[in-house]
């Protein structure tokens, strides 16, 4: 099954079992003040007061109910004089025996009959048959309801039918939820009749089927009967995935060569994704205008995993048809990767394992591709505006063509002329050697993600020992956490500014200099601390940044203009 449908199914799963635990827990108990009615009188006869005392303690008495003021309507107030006496199960049947008492009936994931006396029968996810009489309600949830005896509270049916025989008796109301009420002539129902959203569900067997043979086993798919539409799903989805890989093979195929040569970064795409996806739904329905991207966000992630899973099936199937010269067509592999998907899936535990894998990495793999394309063509327009800039033939006001004689080494041409001190040209000249120096620090290589967490970690362990270590000072603030960041934003900075690097950089031979390769300020080693805030405040995000970024810059380091280089081994970092 696809993973939004099933996480719809949990969903609503989860939501009809709490609604039907507080619409339980909801029902008013009984007053203080009991009509005269339900108490036993005074002025009764002797011979009947002994009488009642002689009954055992153990069985239920049940107070027929009274009509209330309310429509006339009958509600029921029911009182136990003994120990409880439930019947619950999870994962199979529950069953009541013709001639026993119970409180209660319940099945979660299972079927529940009632022959006996019982207070309420309900079901989940199963369907609900009570022959026998029920002094309180008789619940279905994604199941079906036959009723073929006297119910004094009312008939529910969640996703499921309400089918009432010919010896039924509801004495309160009767819904259906995405169903129909069927009845037989003799059937009575006093209270009211509700068919909330009409719609016939049909048989859900096939429902109950897959949860016992396919999810209790950790597995999508099953040899069994019953289950024939999760088969045809499967095959459904293959043939998307085989039209997509027609339509689309260069991207299945960038796609493919991203998980195999960079697995670490797919897997981190795919856990960022799948944490900051909630975070962005948060986002947008706060600002309520981007209420209306919602829909949006959640199909494109939904087109992503899709796209995403042809990628793995691709993947595999390359496994087996190899890597031939040209490269077998991805819809091939595709195939035959499906093939053995589907062989996988019906494996316990295994087949859970292989669905869930297969999204996760097939997400990170689209994401992390896209974010490698982005990347290459912000590169590619850089390139193209520097080349412009940097062309040192361009505007020089003799020459208008690449065939043109005034390129140096041609030797039809003159060589280039010596610039006048007084002409602009030269001082621009002279300018462009006297910044070379500072940049030769900016042109260094940029210090990675890990080995900047690394140097991080050193300055926060140092900066804690030495706050804990004043306890004096910290006895003044609440927070001690608030002043571990304050203390390590005042460090950072002096550090930045003074020596350029802090204690753990100097360690790890890391160096904070400015992309336009002037020197550090006060200005910027302050605004550096203060976006070290903002990259931590959205889940570290600004941190995690460092590791897809192009230049390895967090989100402080773009506010401040700065990147993080690794000095080599043996060049003085102060």
């Amino acid at each position: 099954m696809n993973t939004i449908m099933l996480r719809r199914l949990s969903f609503l799963f989860i939501l009809l079992c709490a609604t039907i635990i507080v619409a339980h827990a909801a029902q008013p108990a009984p007053a203080a003040g009991a009509p005269a009615s339900a108490v036993p009188s005074a002025a009764a006869p002797a011979a009947d007061a002994d009488t009642a005392a002689d009954k055992t303690g153990d069985d239920d008495e049940f107070v027929e109910p009274s009509p209330t003021e309310h429509g006339g309507k009958r509600h029921a107030h029911h009182h136990r004089s003994g120990g409880g006496n439930d019947i619950v199960s999870i994962g199979h049947n529950s069953q009541l025996a013709a001639g026993e008492k119970a409180d209660s009936v319940v099945s979660v994931l299972g079927s529940s009959t009632s022959e006996g006396e019982a207070v309420d029968v309900v079901s989940v996810l199963g369907n609900t048959r009570v022959t026998g009489p029920a002094h309180g309600n008789a619940v279905a949830v994604l199941g079906n309801l036959y009723i073929d005896s006297k119910v004094e509270g009312d008939a529910v049916a969640v996703l499921g039918s309400v089918q009432l025989g010919p010896h039924a008796e509801v004495e309160g109301d009767v819904t259906s939820v995405l169903g129909a009420v069927h009845r037989a002539p003799e059937s009575i129902i006093r209270g009211d009749v509700h068919d909330v959203f009409l719609g016939e569900v049909g048989d859900v067997d096939w429902l109950h089927t897959w949860i016992h043979r396919c999810l209790f086993e950790a597995r999508p798919l099953a040899f069994v009967s019953g289950i024939e539409w999760a088969w045809t799903l499967a095959l459904v989805f293959l043939a998307l995935y085989v039209f997509l890989a027609l339509l689309f093979r260069t991207g299945i195929s960038q796609c493919v060569n991203t998980l195999e040569t960079q697995p670490g970064h797919t897997a981190l795409a795919a856990l960022l994704t799948m944490l900051l996806t909630p975070v962005m739904l948060v986002l947008l329905c706060i600002t309520v205008i981007g209420i209306a991207a919602v829909p949006f966000v959640v199909i494109t992630l939904f087109c992503l995993g899709l796209f995403g899973k042809a990628v793995m099936l691709a993947w595999m199937g390359q496994r087996v048809v190899g890597h031939r010269p040209g490269g077998a067509h991805p819809a091939l592999a595709v195939l035959v990767g499906g093939a053995i998907v589907l062989v996988l899936y019906v494996i316990p535990v295994v087949g859970l394992l292989t669905y869930k894998l297969l999204g996760f990495f097939g997400l990170g793999a689209v994401v992390y591709t896209l974010l490698l394309g982005q990347r290459a063509r912000q590169a590619a327009r850089a390139a193209a505006v520097n080349g412009e800039r940097l062309d040192p033939y361009a505007g020089a006001g003799t020459a208008t063509g690449p065939g043109d004689a005034n390129r140096p080494g041609d030797a039809n041409g003159p060589q280039t002329a010596q610039a006048d001190p007084g002409q602009p040209g030269a001082a621009h000249v002279g300018g462009t050697q006297a910044q070379a120096a500072p940049q030769l620090l900016a042109a260094l290589p940029r210090a990675g993600f890990w080995l900047r967490m690394g140097a991080l970690l050193i300055d926060v362990l140092l900066i804690g020992f030495l706050t804990q270590s004043s306890g004096f000072l910290l006895g003044s603030f609440h927070h001690e956490t608030n002043l571990h960041l304050l203390v390590l934003a005042a460090y950072g900075a002096c550090m930045w500014k003074l020596r350029g690097s802090t204690v753990g950089g100097i360690v790890c031979d890391l160096r904070v200099v400015r992309v336009d390769g002037r020197p550090v300020e006060w200005e910027t080693a302050i605004v550096r601390a203060l976006g070290c805030f903002l990259s931590l405040a959205v889940c570290g995000l600004g941190f995690i940044w460092i590791a897809f970024d192009e230049n390895h810059q967090a989100w402080h380091d773009k506010i401040a203009g700065t990147v993080v280089v690794r000095v080599p081994k043996g060049r003085p970092l102060v």
